[in-house]
């Protein structure tokens, strides 16, 4: 006996939405568990009943005939599992739905009284896969693709990926024109099997022939054929030709591309393909805006060239107003940059930065009055591993504790990342895998003093989906972790006579010297404020820096979320992360933080936050609000701190 194709495809269910009642009947519905997990969220999904009940009100009489709907499709998703002689009872309160009074009852029902649906199931037994047959020829590499055993339980889900499986692989060995019809399945009621027949034309195997572009219009094709990652005369590959589709859409110039092949090969055996593009506008504005309870709030607008000559190269120019407000700044900022960059400049994967910008900062430590200017080259080389190299410099004004010093920074930045989360935009929200950081910035500075020293930071977070642990949906359960770490190799410190009083300071300019505090550490701590302080409280500033981050991240229901998160960091002379966990102590309530008094001491004390945080996700990343406080105050620091943002604080 042949089973429907419909009995397969669970997937392919269509809702249909039902009238609304004049008198809306509110009622429940309690669908009995089957013990499987992904059966019970299949069945959910798949009920009107449920997916209507707050949306869509219903008159008593079109409650049941919604109801009666919903047989007919939970019988379809209970075979699709491989119940094949399993039932659908649904009642309303507590009658059945072919009962002739369950109108009146549900009329007569009083205001505000819900009724109650009760969905159950005879599952019978399960159904198993008996004989399976290939008709056509197929090469025996491809055969075991449907990964298919006599035995396993006849679940549609599993047969038609089979099915899909056997046709990707082929597409991907040269069989460009490759048939797989759905397959069809004979019932067994006697032996309670399904046994399944798919028929599969092959075709010839081909290759790659003529590449065709369609839609170009400022981007020139040469860009376009040099970026190219196919080539006429490899043998044909679907995957390979996805893969090409993709890393077009990187080069940031297009909004779609897609592939059309020709409806047959040519004498020499090869198919054409033509790439259909459909380029983004060249010139795009974007505003952003953020708001922390130290730093204030932030503003600021971009401009972007998105194809200056025709391949690729952007200019970007960006102007933000800074520090509006904010317990750990003195004073209005701005922040303006211009840069141009050029793709894929001497070697695929590879691009040449220009930048220049300019920066006011009003901050407790100091004020900063910077001119700057860089030059990056930067090459991917890997899906997972990038570097960088590049060369900058820095004419800066600071003045800090009342005394002005004039800097002129050269650098040799130097840098290496790793990111396995498999995001194209730092701003999505990653649920697996890690990202890491290393780099190195051999630093000459001329001013007051002359220094030589080198700034090291290294960073690792690992994010941990936890699905399997809280039995959740992928993705919905995270534990990120992080560690920072940084040093700046060569430096010195100095004893300095501010106020009056002598205080041991770092040789280092004081916007090269490392912090604690704030959205990017120790979130609870105004910015800047961890480590040693100078006489009346203001932030010195230290030579090295180590701080850990601990979060927990929740979605609820579709675009919501909340997170847990404890910060902890230090500010030191050197860097002894490990030892500082083993050997140093927290400080408590009752002891100043390190610095305080006096402000030379350099003993080793962490600054613990915790705090909790909302999220509302957008396609763009998640909109955050975070509210942390310390775990000890000092007579100077807030009670709690406010952070509101787009993405993730790590």
């Amino acid at each position: 006996m042949a089973a429907a194709l419909c009995v397969l495809a669970a997937a392919a269910l269509l809702h249909a939405p039902s009238a609304r009642a004049a008198d809306p009947q509110a009622y429940r519905v309690d669908i009995a568990s089957t013990g499987n997990r992904v059966f019970d969220s299949t069945l959910k999904a798949t009920s009107q009943l449920e997916a209507l009940r707050k949306t869509v009100p219903a008159s008593p009489f079109a409650l049941i005939a919604r109801a009666r709907g919903d047989i007919d499709r939970l019988k379809t998703v209970v075979e699709s599992f491989g119940y094949y002689e399993g039932s659908v009872a649904i009642t309303i309160n507590g009658q059945a739905l072919d009962e002739p009074s369950l109108g009146d009852t549900l009329s007569a029902l009083p205001k505000g009284k819900d009724a109650q649906c009760n969905v159950t199931f005879i599952l019978g037994p399960l159904y198993r896969i008996g004989r399976i047959e290939i008709d056509g020829s197929v090469p025996d590499f491809a055969r075991g693709e449907l990964a298919l055993a006599s035995g396993a339980p006849a679940v549609a889900a599993d047969i038609l990926a089979a099915g899909a499986r056997l046709l990707t692989t082929l597409e991907n060995n040269g069989f460009a024109f490759t048939k797989v019809d759905a397959p069809v399945a004979y019932l067994d009621p006697v032996s309670r099997v399904l046994n399944l027949s798919f028929h599969v034309v092959t075709g010839s195997r081909v290759q790659i022939g003529e590449i065709q572009f369609e839609g170009l219009k400022r981007v020139h094709e040469r860009l376009v054929r040099r970026r190219l990652l196919l080539h006429t005369g490899e043998p044909y590959s679907a995957i390979a030709i996805e893969k090409a589709r993709k890393d077009l859409l990187t080069l940031g110039v297009f909004d779609a591309v897609s592939i059309r092949l020709a409806d047959a090969p040519d004498p020499q055996g090869r198919v054409g393909v033509t790439f259909q593009m459909r380029e983004r506008l060249r010139h795009a504005v974007s505003v952003n805006a953020g708001y922390s309870s130290d730093l204030g709030g932030s503003a600021g607008v971009t401009w972007t060239d998105r194809n200056v000559r025709g391949n690729a190269e952007q200019l970007v120019l960006s102007a933000s107003v800074l520090n509006l407000g904010g317990t750990a700044t003195t004073g209005l900022g701005y922040d303006t940059s211009a840069k141009y960059i050029i793709p894929d400049f001497a070697h695929r994967d590879q691009q040449l930065q220009f930048a220049v910008g300019a920066i006011k900062q009003s901050l407790q430590a100091y004020d900063q009055t910077a001119a700057t200017s860089g030059v990056t080259l930067s090459r991917k080389l890997s899906s997972e591993w990038s570097a960088s190299v590049g060369i900058s410099a820095v004419h800066e004004t600071i003045i800090q504790e009342s005394i002005t010093h004039v800097y002129t920074l050269f650098a040799l930045p130097l840098g290496v990342l790793y990111d396995s989360t498999g995001l194209t935009s730092p701003l999505i929200d990653p649920t697996h895998g890690q990202r890491a950081s290393l780099s190195i910035a051999p630093t000459l500075s001329r001013g007051q003093p002359n220094a030589t020293f080198y700034v090291t930071q290294a960073s690792i977070a690992e994010y941990l989906d936890l699905h399997r642990i809280f039995r959740t949906d992928p993705g919905r359960s995270v534990l990120a972790v992080r560690a920072l770490a940084a040093n700046a190799f060569g430096a010195s410190q100095l004893d300095e006579v501010i106020n009056g009083q002598e205080v041991r300071v770092p040789d280092l300019p004081p916007d090269q010297r490392f912090y604690a505090g704030g959205s990017g550490t120790v979130r609870g701590y105004r910015y800047q404020s961890v480590g040693l302080q100078f006489p009346d409280g203001n932030p010195v500033g230290a030579t090295a820096m180590s701080a850990f981050n601990l979060e927990y991240r929740q979605r609820i229901a579709a675009d919501w979320g909340a997170a847990f998160f404890a910060d902890a960091g230090e500010t030191s002379e050197s860097l002894s992360p490990l030892a500082g966990i083993l050997h140093s102590r927290r400080c408590s309530s009752s002891e100043p933080l390190e610095g305080t008094a006096p402000a030379q001491s350099t003993s080793t004390c962490w600054a613990v936050g915790v705090g909790v945080g909302a999220r509302y996700y957008t396609s763009i990343g998640p909109l955050r609000l975070d509210i942390a406080v310390p775990t000890y105050r000092r007579p100077n620091d807030d009670h709690f701190e406010v952070y509101i943002g787009l993405g993730e604080a790590f």
